[in-house]
């Protein structure tokens, strides 16, 4: 299957949404606007994978952290998502890979944010396997470190951040 990276488009967003619906999740129809729209303005850069014809993931990068450890420091990977059909096709690690270039034109190091229950687990294990470590801040929740003994709920508020050094891009 051959793979193509690359901007989002307009009509990315009804694809987007409608690999959402198949997972039985809601629309993003706002939020992917958003995306295109921050993209047009220099905001955000926001990549596509296609794969037959078919949008099979995308992810959007920063060009610093909005919230976290890093907030204002590093270049930040957010809202990374490969759809089942895609997965473990290498659909993950080209877009990862793409961001990650991009993100070493400005700077040595690119963070990331990573939910801790089971349905971030593929991410999880594919940003171990591609170098990226714990900062070493613990959990946090609704954007502030966890407190030890803290009562926290595992949904996508509850993250640990991660960052991968770089090396410096040439072109």
């Amino acid at each position: 299957m051959s793979m193509l990276i690359r901007p989002m488009t307009k009509t990315d967003i009804a694809d987007i949404d409608e690999r959402f619906a198949e997972r039985g999740w809601p629309a993003r129809t706002v939020v992917l606007r958003r995306y295109l729209s921050e993209q047009n303005s220099g905001q955000r850069k926001v990549f596509v994978a296609e794969m037959e014809g078919q949008v099979a993931g995308y992810v959007t990068l920063l060009p610093l952290a909005l919230a976290g450890p890093f907030i204002g420091q590093l270049p930040e990977i957010s809202d990374f998502n490969v759809f089942e059909k895609y997965q473990r096709h290498g659909v993950g690690s080209a877009l990862l890979e793409t961001a990650e270039n991009m993100a070493a034109h400005q700077s040595s190091a690119v963070s990331l944010g990573v939910g801790l229950h089971a349905g971030y687990g593929p991410a999880q294990r594919l940003y171990i396997k591609r170098g990226y470590v714990p900062d070493g801040s613990g959990v946090w929740y609704q954007d502030r470190p966890l407190p030890m003994n803290a009562t926290s709920l595992n949904n996508d508020n509850l993250v640990l951040y991660l960052s991968k050094e770089l090396k410096k891009s040439t072109s």
